[in-house]
């Protein structure tokens, strides 16, 4: 049975050890080479080791991970690169991704899933761990909620001419301002800005700028 060649990119090494303890429990890995640096890791390269997995943090010194997969994607090699790291916000996981990373697990990840993980991504898979893909699914689930919620600005039936007294009421404009502005007397304004106050349901004028920012009438 050929060995998945696996090379451990962290700069804790109590970490490092107990990720390498793991990997060498299993028949079909093999780790090639475990440092604590990016630039180890290059140097390992340059010297000829080869791997076919590179499983590095992302926050070292010398090289980061982000630099390494960078690299590692510019010497045009074969290398399958899996981000282990405590970072677990949306931009990492994107700006990993988009580098060339294969894979993105956080370091509490059960261990059987960084196995499962690792013959995936040896395959040719890609994957993502199942507590930032569910932390990501909610998420959306959580946004795609609000949008339901929001109204169609179209069956609150506003005028061009509200739109533009709401517009400026977001901007922070005083009624006596916004009458001067689009040359309408004051009390013509007070009047549209009630009836956006009457057909939005809103308490009061702060209410108001709330609804219409939630709901796209103003940016």
């Amino acid at each position: 049975m050929k060995k998945i060649k696996i090379m451990l990119a962290e700069d804790h090494l109590v970490v490092r050890n107990g990720i390498k303890l793991l990997l060498d429990s299993q028949d079909n890995f093999e780790v090639v080479g475990e440092v604590g640096s990016g630039k180890e890791i290059l140097d390992l390269l340059s010297a000829g080791v080869e791997t076919d997995i590179l499983i590095t943090d992302l926050g070292m010194h010398n090289v980061d991970g982000i630099q390494l997969i960078k690299e590692v994607k510019a010497r045009n090699l074969a290398i399958k690169v899996i981000v282990l790291t405590m970072l677990d916000c949306e931009q990492h996981v994107a700006k990993s991704f988009e580098c060339g990373a294969k894979a993105y697990l956080v370091k509490n990840v059960a261990a059987e899933e960084l196995i499962f993980c690792v013959n995936h991504v040896a395959k040719g898979g890609r994957f993502l761990c199942e507590e930032l893909m569910i932390k990501f699914i909610d998420k959306l689930i959580e946004k795609n909620a609000t949008q339901i919620n929001k109204i169609d600005p179209a069956e609150l039936d506003l005028s061009s001419r509200e739109l533009e007294v709401l517009e400026l009421l977001g901007e922070g404009l005083t009624n006596l301002e916004i009458s001067k502005r689009l040359f309408l007397s004051k009390r013509t304004v007070e009047g549209h800005r009630q009836s956006l106050i009457d057909k939005t349901k809103s308490k009061n004028t702060p209410a108001l700028i709330k609804f219409a920012l939630q709901n796209g009438l103003i940016h």
